[in-house]
């Protein structure tokens, strides 16, 4: 089992050349070049080409590099994905996705252009998303689709339900959990949205923690300072690597082979736990930290 880790993402301006640089130092497992809310109009433009830009020159490392575009009912959302695939990044998000029908359009579009291996993200953040959810998970398995990820977008959401965005997110929780139901149904990653408050550690671990008991992969973030709090939570301990290699061992014995349900430290163990101890180990290893 091969995974690679998403669980900090960081949004970086695609106006600033010195945030796109100093993204290349930064221990997140993913760096988003945001092109949609982070630029004012006058900047879109020069945004794009220097966004652009720094993902052809790269330099990032293991770090997956994905371009935000404007919405494709902008005036600028084609352009930003026709630069954007021409970067040749590891994924193009886009953003106000509500159909599987938008997924498949937009996969189309990068073939045409040439997008080689760049994979699809999309942000779901509307209130027609999260009531076709399903739908446009289901998109990922059309020929020729490139999604591979959810990104929850709350603070839009908020806006457009007018629901309150308070600790426990107790308003969203339906519709966080119908997104994560929708993406493990059709094999898709989904990271969750941003918190907001980045001077509030607290409040974010226990966020992180939130998202990581809901079942997400990781969580978007908007400034460095919050990368560490949250590879930390979206990270195995050390006693769950143990653990889950003791359930691997004792199910990977041969006279084992035929055998579901075991007890393993008094505990009842299932064939199941086995599957999910396996996911924990590649998680790990992946880290660097199996």
């Amino acid at each position: 089992m091969q995974i690679k880790p998403l669980r900090s993402v960081l949004y970086m301006p695609g106006s600033n050349p010195r945030a796109l640089e100093k993204a290349k130092s930064l221990p997140a497992d993913a760096v988003i070049f945001d092109l949609e809310d982070a630029v004012g109009p006058d900047n879109k433009v020069a945004a794009r080409e220097q966004a652009r830009a720094a993902a052809q020159e790269g330099g990032y490392g293991r770090r997956d590099v994905v371009i935000r575009t404007n919405g494709m009912d902008t005036p600028w959302g084609r352009d930003d994905l026709a630069a954007a695939v021409k970067a040749a990044p590891d994924a193009v998000l886009v953003p106000k996705i509500s159909s599987g029908e938008a997924v498949v359009s937009i996969s189309q579009a990068m073939t045409e252009a040439g997008a080689g291996n760049t994979k699809l993200w999309v942000m779901m953040e509307t209130p027609l998303a999260m009531l076709d959810a399903r739908a446009i998970a289901a998109a990922s398995a059309v020929p020729g689709s490139r999604l591979a990820c959810f990104v929850m977008g709350t603070n839009d959401l908020a806006k457009d339900t007018r629901a309150r965005l308070t600790p426990g997110r107790g308003a969203m929780v339906a519709w966080l959990s119908t997104c994560v139901a929708a993406a493990r149904a059709y094999g898709l990653s989904i990271l969750d949205g941003v918190y907001n408050d980045f001077g509030d550690d607290d409040g974010l671990r226990a966020e992180c923690e939130h998202g990581l008991d809901l079942g997400m992969d990781g969580k978007t973030l908007i400034h460095p300072r919050q990368i560490a709090i949250c590879n930390a939570v979206f990270s195995p301990s050390g006693e769950e690597v143990d653990w889950a290699r003791r359930i691997v061992a004792e199910f990977d014995r041969p006279e084992n082979a035929a055998v579901n349900v075991m007890s393993i430290d008094g505990k009842m163990v299932e064939r199941l736990h086995a599957d999910m101890a396996r996911r924990v180990i590649a998680l790990a290893e992946a880290m660097g930290e199996g």
